[in-house]
Order: C-alpha cells, then structure tokens, then sequence
C-alpha cells in the first residue's frame, strides 16, 4: 500500500499555504531574515510557495552590528541569487539618532535594542505584515503564538488579543498602522528544521557545521572570539571544534563543542541533546518566560 505524506510534506504545505494567503491578503508584507537557519528554510519555502514567480515581497534584516562575517556573507548572496530585494534596518543607526542606547556590561548585546529599530522599519515602509522563523518549540512565551499573531499600532502583542484559527483559516483583517506576524514554522520542531534542510538540500552558513574556532568559556557557554566583547583574565582563548546551534549576534550566541560535519551527524546530535538550542546557546534567551513575554509585548519579533 502507498504511504501516506511525511512529516516534512504536511509541514511544508501547512507553510506554504500560510505564505501565499499571507501574500495574497496583506499590502506589504516582508520576510525577517537573520540568515540563521529558519530564516533560510523559511527563504526556500516563500521561493517555492510562489515559484517559478520571483518572491513578491522583500527580505527585512534587522541588522545589530554584531553579526557573523559568515552570515552576512551568506545572507547576501542568497538574496542576490533570489533577486529579491532586501531592506536593511541598523541598530547602529538607531543608536546613533538616539532612539536607542548602546548596551553596555557583561553581556553587551543589542537584540533587545532590535526592538525600536524594526518597528522603525515596518512604519518606514509600511509593513503590515512581517514572515518570522519563530517555533513554538523554543520557549514558552512563542508557544503563545499564533500562525497569523496580531500587533496593535504600537507594534505591541497581547495574547488574549489573539484571532481563533480554526481548520487553518486565517484572520488577516487589520486597521490602517495595525500589523500582524506570520509564523510558517510555528509547529516545526529543530529536529524538523534539520530534516527539511537534508530533504530540500537547503544551504547555509558553515557556522552550523564542526570547525575549528578560538573560543573562551563564560558562563558556561564557549563564546566565539569577538572585538565586541572583553574577555576577563580568567577567560583565555582556546581552539575547539564547534558548531552553533543557532546564530545570532556574536556576544550572546555560544557555540557547542561538536564534530558533526554533516546534516546527518547534525541529526544524530541533536537527537541525543534534552535541551533546546536557544536554552543552551543564547545567553539573552537565558530568562524566564514572563521577561520573554514582556519584551515580545513590548514589540519584539
């Protein structure tokens, strides 16, 4: 008897379905794009939601300033090999009007800073609804989320401020400066991410796979040698093989002590792993799920 569809087939059409009732219902709508991993699966599943059509909206990277040379690398030459046009939003620019502070300390990362400089962005440009990699499966504050989840005209969610969606049908209603976040990958698992990477040969960065990188130990975490953070006397250098797990700014992001150089070997790793990876290598995810959820109210991703 024929099977029925896998995992990855019925994930993939429930996004698919999402990005194209999303592209048909809003204005303008974009895609955030980090040039992390779900970013990346989400790039494919919007080249193929409307393929052999261009993607006919553009790619928004909130750019802190403290990326990886590999991501930005990466990040440009996918959009240049989509021909999708990107739009680029800087902390740094933000910072440098005074919208923001620069963050200083231990842990001086500018995600949090992010925040202002987006929803700049989305008034700038006249976003009403943004595409996000988040999963349900990270923590608890995103599990609140739904597929289309609601943002008032300050940007701000609220959950009990949320639309029913029943047999997958979709409330894209919005008031003029209203907007909304689209979550394709809100029931996808890591393991599910990696699964569609090694089905759908998706590419990215080399940071995801086992290389030889100076790394120091703080707080637990090997932290990637870096010009924007000061290492303490008790903090030397040491070559490891690692990956990331995931790849966010190069002071909050730690990397994992690995030798898997293949998607294959990636799968088996994170197999065996009871922790997540935002848990174990984002040192800004490292709260509780009530901060998560007053900076998502505050109108974080």
């Amino acid at each position: 008897m024929p099977s029925g569809p896998s995992r990855s087939d019925v994930l993939e059409s429930e996004a698919l379905h999402l990005i194209r009732e999303v592209a048909a219902e809003f204005d303008r709508p974009a895609l955030l794009f980090s040039g992390g991993k779900d970013s990346a699966v989400l790039l494919r599943l919007a080249e193929k939601a409307f393929a052999p059509a261009p993607i006919p909206f553009p790619v928004l990277h909130v750019d802190t300033g403290h990326n990886f040379d590999e991501v930005l690398d990466f990040r440009d030459r996918r959009v240049a090999e989509l021909g999708v046009r990107l739009v680029v939003a800087g902390v740094q620019d933000s910072i440098d009007a005074g919208r923001v502070a620069e963050p200083t300390g231990r842990w001086p990362s500018r995600n949090r800073a992010q925040t202002v400089t987006l929803l700049d962005a989305v008034a700038e440009h006249r976003f009403d609804a943004l595409f996000g990699g988040a999963r349900r499966d990270e923590e608890r504050a995103r599990a609140k989320e739904r597929m289309l989840s609601f943002r008032d005209s300050f940007g701000q969610w609220d959950p009990r401020n949320q639309r029913p969606e029943l047999w997958n049908v979709y409330n894209g209603l919005i008031r003029p400066g209203e907007s909304v976040r689209a979550f394709p990958l809100s029931n996808w698992t890591e393991r599910d991410v990696w699964t569609y990477v090694e089905r759908d040969g998706v590419e990215l960065p080399p940071l995801y796979f086992a290389h030889t990188r100076k790394v120091f130990e703080r707080d637990g975490m090997l932290l990637a040698d870096n010009p924007f953070l000061h290492r303490d006397p008790d903090e030397p250098l040491v070559e490891r093989s690692v990956r990331f797990r995931t790849v966010g700014d190069m002071t909050c992001t730690g990397a994992v002590a690995s030798e898997a150089s293949t998607v294959s070997e990636v799968l088996a790793e994170i197999a065996a792993t009871r922790v997540t990876e935002r848990g174990q290598t984002r040192a800004d995810d490292r709260t509780s799920a009530a901060a998560m959820e007053d900076r998502k109210r505050e109108g974080y991703f």
